[in-house]
């Protein structure tokens, strides 16, 4: 789809609730005169009725409102709204309401690796490997790294553990996904914008309004797969393949993420009692905010104030009612607890990015708020993957999460082999001309397990969005294995507390490389990373490769 279009509205940028559809499906393109739309946040000394008279004082009307966080959407005409705003005790600040996110990092490297003729070798194309347990299991070193067989002769995971996959959607259609998926709760919280989605008539539906059970950009579903795919003859496992998937949608088909439905997926799913989260993305145009970084001007300061607060209130509303928090840590292959410069911000409008010096006083959200769970990425040696952040204060623990670029000098560098298998929406595979007429896969990244009867497809993907959900699906089943029974919603909940305990407690310690500076060596020097910290706890891989087997207590104590 074209990302060079521009539509007329800024105001429908950020529509994601019952209100927002309605407007699109009204026709609502463009907002009078020059009437712009605000996020805002009210202080946390106010009330609702406070912050929405301190609104209209500042010359704006409230379009919608989030009162768990004391987060609204505000229409202004007034040039000096956000001056007026920063200026009001009442308000923390305001921050223009336009797109903020950006494509999946994961996506765009494996277009790169494509584009660029890295020459991969060719991989599975449809083949069904011999082995024990589901048809593709062969192929999943990762699950084997954490010990997932050996957990799931003990614990696979609760129905009544409820997992949410804050992305792009998840296909509900998928055999390795239908038998766990939970569509009445599954919610969409984003509408498609063809400023960034492409027209709407493009897509596989033709509607703007997607409903909660497709996923037409990928990267939700393979996330959705990795964590909880079936032990149903088919496909793949996943970690915990029998708790329950909520589709918490906020990322458009494009892969950009918005503020407004982020927030508003992580208090619907702390309201109906969701477990775990994932969250394989960060919140832009910032790729880090800084409250008052002199590089930045007043509005682009108030902006990620704004933006870093709201968030922040949203966790901590989530974590507060039950909800286990866990973050994809990021590919810069940055030491995020070092960090000298950001050339990349704000990446939303295009072409607005500009150099600024950083220091560790910024912060990638919601990796590194408080109360997340942070995950690096390793590839199948068990090395840090080429592109991972990493961090001593950062990094929680580490999973797999794919390395294009392991065991360099071997027949398996460079094959997809290295990556992450997880499911893959059939209408994407035909749509991006991946499969024959027959339904053979004709792409060394796409695989497909026909022994059903009905063939089911599979995509290879790498990065830290790959990692993060071998985490969650650990914890799910340190829920399922120790929870107790949730009176208020149903189902069973464990505090956050314990189950990151458990979680840290039980991965497997890992040592920093010895010499401590890993060096790729077929990378320049630019991707040189230093390891510094202890075995029970360092930079690369916090507490440790996450473990499913001693979580749940099938191998070991805790």
């Amino acid at each position: 789809m074209s990302r060079n279009r521009r539509a007329a509205v800024i105001a429908a940028l950020s529509l994601g609730t019952a209100a927002g559809a309605a407007a699109i499906a009204q026709g609502v393109t463009a907002q009078p005169s020059a009437a712009r739309e605000y996020v805002v946040v009210y202080s946390g000394a106010v009330s609702a009725a406070q912050g929405r008279a301190a609104v209209a004082a500042a010359g704006g009307t409230v379009v919608r409102e989030n009162a768990a966080v004391g987060m609204a959407v505000v229409r202004s005409g007034d040039a000096d709204f956000t001056a007026k705003a920063d200026a009001s005790a009442a308000l923390v600040g305001a921050a223009e309401d336009r797109t903020i996110g950006r494509a999946p990092a994961e996506r765009r490297t494996r277009q790169r690796l494509i584009e660029a003729g890295e020459g991969l070798r060719t991989g599975s194309r449809g083949n069904t490997p011999k082995s024990p347990g589901e048809p593709l299991a062969g192929l999943q070193w990762d699950m084997d790294m954490i010990g997932a067989p050996a957990a799931h002769r003990r614990q696979t995971g609760s129905s009544g553990v409820l997992v949410g996959v804050i992305d792009t959607g998840i296909d509900a259609s998928h055999p390795d996904i239908a038998p766990n998926f939970s569509r009445k709760l599954s919610r969409n919280f984003t509408v498609d914008d063809p400023v960034i989605d492409g027209p709407c008539a493009e897509d596989p539906d033709g509607l703007c309004t997607d409903p909660a059970d497709v996923d037409e950009d990928g990267h939700g579903t393979h996330v959705a797969g990795t964590i909880a795919a079936p032990l149903n003859g088919v496909g793949i496992a996943g970690v915990a393949p029998n708790v329950k998937l909520v589709n918490l949608r906020a990322g458009q088909d494009s892969g950009y993420f918005f503020l407004e439905p982020t927030v508003n997926a992580l208090t619907y799913g702390a309201s109906i009692g969701v477990d775990v989260v994932n969250m394989s993305f960060y919140v832009d145009p910032w790729l880090y905010y800084c409250d008052a970084n002199p590089a930045d001007s007043p509005e682009a300061q108030q902006q990620q104030r704004t933006i870093r607060t709201a968030m922040q209130r949203a966790l901590d509303y989530a974590r507060s009612r039950g909800v286990t928090l866990i973050s994809a840590l990021g590919n810069e292959n940055t030491d995020m607890g070092n960090p000298t410069s950001d050339d990349t911000s704000p990446d939303y409008p295009p072409d607005t990015a500009y150099p600024r010096t950083i220091d560790n006083s910024c912060i990638d959200v919601p990796a590194e708020s408080a109360g997340v769970v942070s995950v690096s990425a390793i590839g199948p040696s068990g090395r840090k993957a080429y592109y991972s952040n990493w961090g001593t204060e950062q990094t929680d623990v580490s999973a797999p999460g794919g390395d294009v670029r392991d065991f360099f000098g071997t027949d398996r560098y460079r094959t997809p082999a290295n990556l992450i298998l997880a499911p893959y929406p059939k209408a994407l595979a035909v749509a991006n001309g991946q499969l024959e007429p027959d339904g053979t896969p004709n792409d060394e990244f796409v695989v497909s397990d026909c022994s059903g009867g009905t063939c089911s497809y599979y995509q290879y993907l790498q990065g830290t969005s790959m990692a993060a959900p071998h985490a969650v699906g650990v914890a799910a089943l340190i829920v399922s294995r120790y929870g107790t029974t949730d009176r208020k919603r149903g189902g069973l909940t464990l505090d956050p507390a314990r189950t990151e305990r458990i979680l840290l407690g039980t991965a497997t310690d890992t040592a920093c490389p010895n010499p401590p500076l890993l060096i790729y060596p077929d990378r320049d020097e630019t991707y040189n990373a230093l390891c510094e910290g202890t075995t029970a706890r360092n930079g690369f891989y916090g507490d440790g490769i996450v473990n499913a087997a001693a979580a749940v207590g099938a191998k070991g104590k805790h």
